[in-house]
């Protein structure tokens, strides 16, 4: 009886054991995104939210008016003139770029603005930064300000936002001032970091990317297509604040100014899931996901 019970008090001490070790593995991803609060979201503002809708469905688009007041406001008034509505996609670049514009350039614009002053960067030292602790190799600092992957100098105090999946800017021509937001493109492919700094971005898709990513490549190059009828029509883009609450996308976005988001990167850095054998101890700015979900129900 006395190995009986060594056995016993043996088999609890391991059973101890695993349960403080499990207690004390690092979070995963899921970990991290089951143990955040409410105080972990944000929602979305109406007015710096667009639909652009298509035959497929609704891509949900978040703009940075932080980073490029000046096209956020134009974008917003050709919205609301319906510049877009019934222009499509006229271009499909594999791992680049999908981009809609006026293909025939005959659409009127009213009060909007054909061309805008680039707005590359920005020199705000009230613009929120959660600084990734990774090098970057575009940048001297990188990392992340209200939902957006953004990038910084330290010594001159420009920012800006960076290139990564899912993107939205402003096309243009040779022209840094030729741009205005009548032409907008999204990253669908590895993220194009050599157009940082280069291209005005404006924001970024947080919904529907699927409906982008998948498009037909354009055969002609650059990815435009060949044919009228291979474009695909924009039924039209609106302004949330402008759709009827009860027609809205209710989405809230991880915070990135908090406890939890810094967890979350390092969960990115160093992989904890079991069928990972190797942890990089690094992660690229584009690598870290920047979480959306549905707003729960109250």
């Amino acid at each position: 009886m006395r190995g009986l019970g060594n056995l016993v008090l043996v088999c609890v001490a391991g059973m101890l054991s695993a349960s403080s070790a499990a207690a004390n593995k690092p979070p995963t991803l899921a970990d991290v995104l089951a143990a955040s609060t409410a105080s972990d979201w944000r929602g979305l503002d109406p007015e710096n939210t667009l639909y652009l809708e298509l035959a497929t469905g609704r891509v949900v688009i978040e703009l940075a008016p932080a980073f490029a007041p000046n096209h956020v406001v134009n974008i917003k008034a050709l919205v609301r003139e319906h510049y877009f509505d019934g222009l499509a996609i006229v271009r499909s670049q594999d791992n680049y770029v999908v981009q809609w514009a006026d293909a025939d350039s005959n659409r009127p614009i009213g009060n909007a603005r054909k061309t805008l002053p680039a707005e590359f960067t920005v020199t705000r030292p009230d613009i929120p930064f959660t600084r990734l602790p990774d090098a970057d190799g575009y940048a001297p600092q990188v990392g992340f300000s209200n939902g957006f992957c953004a990038a910084r100098d330290p010594k001159s105090g420009a920012a800006w936002l960076a290139h990564c999946y899912g993107m939205v800017g402003a096309g243009r021509d040779n022209d840094i001032n030729s741009g205005g937001g009548t032409e907008l493109y999204v990253v669908i492919g590895n993220a194009p970091r050599h157009l940082d700094r280069n291209v005005t971005l404006v924001g970024r898709v947080l919904q529907g990317m699927e409906l982008l990513s998948t498009l037909p490549r354009g055969s002609l190059p650059m990815g435009y297509y060949e044919k009228p009828e291979q474009r695909v029509a924009i039924k039209s883009i609106r302004v949330a604040a402008d759709v009827p609450a009860g027609e809205r996308s209710a989405l809230q976005v991880i915070r990135t100014d908090t406890k939890t988001f810094t967890d979350l990167v390092e969960s990115r850095r160093n992989r904890r899931e079991e069928w990972f054998h190797v942890a990089a101890g690094y992660v690229e700015l584009c690598n870290v996901p920047l979480v959306v979900r549905p707003q729960p129900a109250r």
